[in-house]
């Protein structure tokens, strides 16, 4: 009798299932694989907590060598996006261009401000004309309130004008172009042959006077355009007294580099740039 329950015994057949175990084990991995792969596409903190802390729940059971295995997979995805953060950041030189940008354009308002106050009554009389634009600021002034007909020296009771203008631009360091221009009625005169000789000797004397009341004499320069660049027509009387001005141009724009072409310039040469 024993030997017959001992021969059942040993001829039972092994358990066939015990593959379900580990294949369960396989797909619960797979499918925490995915999970991860799907979580690739936006990651953030609140998203790795919440996926950390289900993958720690889900893998109790799993051994720890897994989950560390895991975790430092997630830190290497959440460490991207700050890694492609510092890289698209502007570069410190572009930042301080800009605020230096800003400073110098909050300096050039500032300036403009203290010319219209220090013209306001002329402004109110439609005498002069203060204007800003990328270039810098237009100080323009009739020609009737600076000069006589015909003439290129100041009246006085123009140089009071004139000196708060120059007591405003002398201690800042842009470029000044002091611009004279007429109407198109000719001139000939022994001082004056044509209306080129007029509007320069007026803008030379406006820069005379500034330089007498303190502003560097490198900074500005003397232009005549006769009566090229008219800002109304000259068949009006309106007109021609509108064109018969003098413009005071305050620059901002910075320097420009100057590019040294070389006399035989082949297509593989290279200009020299000099600063």
């Amino acid at each position: 009798m024993i030997s017959k329950r001992r021969l059942q015994v040993e001829e039972t057949p092994d358990n066939q299932d015990r593959w379900l175990v580990s294949y369960a084990d396989f797909i619960t991995l797979l499918f925490a694989f995915f999970v991860v792969m799907y979580a690739l596409s936006s990651v953030n903190d609140g998203k790795y907590r919440v996926l950390s802390n289900s993958l720690v729940s889900a893998f109790k059971s799993t051994s720890s060598s897994a989950i560390s295995f895991q975790s430092a997979e997630l830190s290497s995805i959440v460490e991207q996006p700050s890694q492609h953060v510092e890289r698209t950041a502007a570069p410190p030189a572009l930042n301080e261009q800009q605020n230096t940008r800003i400073k110098r354009q909050e300096k050039m308002k500032g300036m403009a401000k203290d010319i219209l106050l220090a013209l306001a009554p002329l402004v109110q009389d439609g005498k002069v004309r203060v204007t800003q634009n990328a270039l810098g600021i237009t100080v323009e002034i009739n020609a009737s309130v600076l000069f006589s007909p015909g003439k290129a020296q100041l009246a006085e009771s123009s140089s009071i004008s004139l000196s708060a203008v120059a007591q405003v631009v002398k201690d800042h360091n842009h470029e000044i172009h002091v611009e004279g221009h007429t109407d198109n009625i000719p001139i000939q005169t022994l001082t004056f042959p044509s209306n080129w000789e007029l509007s320069t000797a007026r803008a030379s004397s406006v820069i005379r006077l500034f330089i007498e009341n303190g502003v560097a004499t490198h900074r500005m320069t003397a232009i005549g355009y006769a009566d090229n660049k008219p800002v109304e027509t000259n068949t009006t009387i309106e007109g021609r007294k509108r064109n018969r001005r003098v413009a005071v141009m305050i620059l901002s724009k910075e320097p420009e580099k100057i590019t040294e072409i070389p006399v035989s310039l082949g297509s593989s040469d290279n200009f020299e740039v000099i600063e």
